[in-house]
């Protein structure tokens, strides 16, 4: 371990509750390396996200609108960002290591393919006899395989903690009926080299992660939704007891106040409650459950790290209301239909002709089974920002593009 700390580094290791993550306690990487003299190993794995190939692209990756529509929108890049600044927060707020839950953060959508979850929709079609894609699976394949940075690995070699986090961000792979066999494959390789314990909650810093996401997409796309005028403000508040009472407490405040300031400021309190909620509730369990150590937290029959039921009552509201009149909206639908159409398409070419891929993509492909030649294409396209598929796709069905 390292033999000396720069402030930064030391900065959060005072008053850290015993059931955090400790880093000095850290499992290690899958591969040895020597310990940074000025970093942790949380630091250092967030610094590896941050300057990898797969974070820049997200920025121009949708989460709900094309990457091209505007500069307003969210891309997963930004989404991203503002998931690790909640999740940071909040590892502040709850005594626990804010490194690693701002890492868990940036590294949970690199998976994700161009077009948002209708990409990944296509490609599950795509690949359902061929592998499968999940892309929470492809993160692990970016972070453990794809990534090529280093000379003496592939992937980034990312500490056991970030890797576990990632992978088990939304809880246990290994419980209600589901066994290994049901795993996607990405997963069921790692998991036999350097065994994340996929059985198990993971710690509390990922799990933090986790409902930092839910805050980010819920409360970001009100604020993306009624900037693009897809629903409109009293819409929302049919549907959202919870937005109803705190936009009223914007009116009460500032009467007056122009459009996109009261989004604002809505989106803001929003944010707020429901971070408030989530210390309160885990808060409420940590008194409950008494965890000695991150083990137990690992080990117990439920996240330690929750909103209330009333919030995921209205989160459950929001949700319904967002599918229904954003996700949904016809204005979406139509992108929807163009990215489908691009992403199978392009899936269906570089199968029936690999020689067709890039030359580097194309490397080692000779004489494969369809199997290996899918997961080929599958990790080029799963790369792809928005822009870059459909310029391939001009490229490859239109002479004027070629």
């Amino acid at each position: 371990m390292p033999t000396s700390r720069t402030k930064s580094a030391i900065a959060g290791e005072a008053g850290l509750a015993p059931y955090a993550t400790d880093w000095r306690r850290s499992r290690g990487r899958l591969h040895e390396e020597p310990e940074s003299a000025s970093r942790t190993p949380f630091e250092r794995d967030r610094d590896r996200v941050i300057h990898s190939s797969a974070f820049r692209y997200l920025k121009g990756k949708t989460q709900v609108f094309v990457a091209h529509e505007g500069d307003y929108f969210r891309t997963r890049l930004t989404h991203s960002l503002e998931v690790a600044q909640i999740a940071r927060s909040l590892a502040r707020r709850l005594r626990l290591d804010p490194d690693l839950a701002e890492t868990c953060g940036l590294a949970h959508d690199l998976g994700h393919p161009p077009f948002g979850h209708t990409g990944e929709d296509v490609l599950k079609a795509c690949m359902a006899d061929l592998g499968g894609f999940d892309h929470n699976a492809q993160t692990l394949r970016v972070l453990t395989d794809l990534e090529h940075a280093y000379p003496l690995f592939d992937g980034l070699n990312l500490t056991w903690e970030t890797l576990e986090g990632v992978v088990k961000h939304n809880g246990p792979l290994l419980r209600h009926g589901v066994d290994e066999d049901d795993l996607p494959e990405a997963i069921r390789r790692y998991n036999a080299r350097h065994d994340l314990e996929l059985a198990t909650f993971p710690g509390v810093e990922a799990q933090v992660a986790a409902l930092a996401d839910d805050i980010a997409y819920n409360n970001h796309d009100i604020d993306d939704g009624l900037h693009s005028g897809l629903f409109s403000l009293d819409e929302l508040r049919s549907a959202s007891p919870l937005v109803d009472e705190y936009i009223q407490g914007v009116w009460q405040d500032y009467p007056g106040l122009d459009d996109n300031r009261q989004r604002k400021e809505l989106v803001r309190r929003l944010i707020g409650a429901w971070v408030d909620d989530l210390v309160e509730e885990t808060q409420a369990r940590v008194a409950s459950y008494r965890p000695a150590d991150a083990e137990a937290v690992r080990g117990l029959n439920e996240p330690l790290v929750s909103f209330s039921e009333a919030m995921f009552e209205e989160a459950a509201r929001l949700r319904r209301f967002l599918m229904a009149n954003m996700y949904r909206h016809w204005k979406v639908n139509r992108r929807r239909a163009m990215a489908k159409r691009i992403v199978k398409e392009l899936f269906e070419q570089f199968l029936d002709d690999p020689a067709t891929l890039p030359g580097r993509w194309q490397k080692g492909l000779a004489d494969q089974p369809p199997t290996v030649v899918a997961r080929r294409v599958c990790d080029y396209i799963g790369g792809m920002t928005d822009d870059s598929a459909i310029e391939e796709h001009g490229r490859l069905f239109s002479f004027d593009r070629a």
